[in-house]
């Protein structure tokens, strides 16, 4: 019997949310604005926010395009292996599980960290729990994790949205200022580091792209990505802008360096104690659900890749309460693999945000912008075969050559700017070991699909090829929202 994952049940209402859930909206405004301000001094950060997105928009034209003619769950294997040839399409397989597995873990360093400074007790136990939720939910039914994603999704937005209104109703400066939008603003030399800080916040919005095998109907990977991007670039725009406002353009950046300001909350707290306890709960409850939702595109991944012989296809099993579920196999290594690295943190005594957060964080970032850059690549030399019919020139290469030019100048941004990023002291090596992670996965993927052509060509042969086929597999009657 061919296993596969359910078949129609993700809508494009659920496409969305998974987007945008793992980008975590509330984690952007209570961590990534703050920090972009006081490491960057760069007061055009919500102009910033909008080029980047444009230039994300760009790159996730050519790769839900892609994605979308390949319906396979390891979406940037597959359209690598279509477009450029399998071996480049094992290499972005292994650079797309490093890089989802470090943003994903990254994240118990975060939760557990700002659960001990809210409630006590150590990072590590907190992340334990957390560590518990998204595995027990991780081998359930997508349709289970969809709705907990749009609840908390759906909360932070609200909080956001509070934010913004109070901050502007209640400007510092006592009249609204549009500096956040001045070109001019961008003359400084963080910029670097802004456009790299705004990259790494809109993270996560290829998400979609994994459950192509579960979707209702492909064209809407496009759809909902596009949506996830403008809609994300344009909130985290304006609340970055409001940010700027609430204390004022020119004092944001210092504000925003000191802990004791509370940005956001001391914002929300004038609206009312209750909006600032909800935002401190939405901000733990939106890295959970960003947790999750990079857990299951992890877990999709190595079910993809396992089933077809390139991964130990013992990984390739589903949930046992149904024939057609979940990506057991694949849920199981993620949250052992997250045990060993939050273990390893542990046990070392290391700073979970500077060391378990940043450090990883970063690297998941870098590792998914080089295959937003590779998937447009790939759109651009794909064969006629696999463009298929009415093939539109914009999304097979005027977007992809836009994208890829404004790309590379974010990854530069990212590669120049990565030892201040971390907090590195000038002159160290050590913030390098990053993009030479990169490549050394890119190598290691490389060198196993030579392996594989030479010693198991009907394995070769066969990757990014073994989506079942539409009949093959009956429909699951559950859909999430």
């Amino acid at each position: 019997m061919q296993v596969a994952l359910a078949r129609r049940t993700m809508t494009p209402t659920g496409l969305w949310v998974f987007g945008a859930a793992a980008s975590a909206p509330m984690v952007v405004l209570a961590g990534g604005i703050p920090a972009t301000y006081a490491t960057t001094q760069v007061t055009s950060l919500p102009l910033v926010f909008l080029l980047v997105g444009g230039v994300v928009a760009l790159l996730a034209v050519g790769y839900t395009t892609m994605a979308r003619q390949v319906g396979h769950s390891a979406a940037y294997y597959a359209i690598l292996a279509h477009g450029l040839g399998r071996t480049w399409g094992v290499a972005a397989g292994v650079i797309a599980l490093v890089a989802y597995n470090a943003i994903q873990i990254s994240l118990y360093g975060l939760v557990g960290a700002t659960m001990a400074a809210q409630l006590g007790g150590t990072w590590w136990v907190w992340a334990g729990i957390a560590l518990t939720i998204v595995g027990v939910l991780g081998v359930r039914a997508i349709v289970l994790s969809t709705r907990v994603l749009a609840v908390v999704l759906a909360a932070s937005l609200l909080v956001v949205a509070v934010f913004v209104a109070r901050a502007l109703a209640q400007p510092a400066a006592g009249d609204l200022s549009w500096e956040g939008f001045v070109p001019g603003g961008m003359a400084v030399s963080g910029i670097g580091g802004a456009f790299a800080l705004c990259m790494a916040a809109l993270m996560g919005i290829d998400a979609p792209a994994s459950f192509a095998e579960e979707v209702v109907d492909r064209r809407a990977i496009t759809r909902a990505t596009i949506a996830v991007v403008v809609a994300l670039g344009v909130v985290y725009s304006i609340a970055a802008w409001a940010m700027g406002e609430a204390v004022g353009p020119d004092k944001v950046a210092a504000v925003a360096a000191d802990p004791a300001a509370g940005l956001p909350f001391s914002v929300l707290e004038r609206v009312g104690g209750v909006w600032a306890l909800l935002g401190e709960m939405m901000l733990i409850f939106a890295i959970v659900t960003s947790m999750l939702a990079f857990h299951n595109v992890v877990a999709r991944y190595v079910f993809a890749m396992s089933r077809e012989g390139v991964l130990p296809s013992g990984l390739a099993r589903s949930s046992r309460s149904a024939r057609v579920n979940a990506p057991r196999g694949g849920s199981l290594l993620q949250t052992g693999i997250a045990v060993a690295v939050v273990g390893a943190f542990a046990l070392a005594g290391v700073d979970p945000v500077a060391a378990l957060f940043t450090w990883l964080s970063t690297l998941g970032a870098l590792g998914l912008l080089c295959l937003l850059l590779a998937a447009s690549f790939a759109a651009m030399k794909a064969p006629a075969g696999v463009r298929g019919i009415g093939a539109g020139v914009w999304s097979w290469k005027v977007a992809p050559l836009l994208g890829l030019t404004g790309g590379v100048v974010v990854l530069g941004a990212m590669v120049f700017n990565v030892g201040p990023l971390l907090g590195a002291t000038p002159g160290s090596l050590y913030p390098y070991l990053l993009p030479a992670i990169v490549v050394a996965a890119a190598i290691v993927g490389a060198v196993w699909a030579r392996h594989l052509r030479q010693f198991r060509p009907e394995v070769y042969h066969g990757i990014g090829r073994g989506t079942p086929k539409t009949h093959a597999i009956p429909d699951d009657i559950n859909v999430s929202i």
